[in-house]
């Protein structure tokens, strides 16, 4: 396994909602295409994401409240157009919603601190562990191993620290 995706983390990150203050300030941040995506559970249009070819060792984080969600590691080419994952950060740091929209059944990840979408699982993934974490590039941020983690929230460690 890569050097930047570790197969757990030990890390504690306070998943505690962002307060309506903290969420309209962070909301007033997106463009409207993150917008769209991450509050009306949309989907950006496929291979025209910045981190579909994202290769550096990293954390990719919400874009919406900074909390690490994919280990740069974790990411393959699964030729969707969408930046793919085979493992969460933290099995607590995503919730899966099930999702029944147009016309078929599917897992719907959002981040479990926020509530943004970021995607869907499938069961369709390479080894490990034979998921398909699909995200939308808006959905995501990336900070570059060794450089401090976003602490959108003002929470202090580890959120501001560098990434591992």
């Amino acid at each position: 396994m890569p050097q930047d995706a570790p197969a757990t983390t030990t890390e504690t990150f306070d998943l505690t909602p962002p307060t309506d203050v903290q969420l309209h300030e962070l909301v007033s941040d997106l463009s409207d295409e993150e917008r769209h995506v991450l509050l009306e559970h949309g989907t950006e249009a496929p291979f025209c994401g910045v981190f579909l070819n994202e290769k550096r060792p990293g954390v990719f984080t919400c874009r919406l409240c900074g909390l690490p969600l994919f280990h740069g590691g974790t990411k393959f080419e699964s030729g969707t157009g969408w930046p793919s994952f085979t493992t969460p950060y933290a099995t607590d740091h995503l919730k899966y919603i099930r999702d029944n929209s147009y016309g078929m059944v599917r897992t719907e990840i959002v981040c479990s601190r926020c509530g943004s979408h970021q995607g869907h699982v499938f069961p369709d993934g390479p080894p490990p562990t034979g998921e398909r974490y699909c995200i939308n590039s808006v959905s995501l941020a990336f900070t570059p191993l060794g450089e401090p983690l976003p602490n959108k929230l003002g929470r202090g460690a580890p959120e501001g620290e560098p990434a591992t």
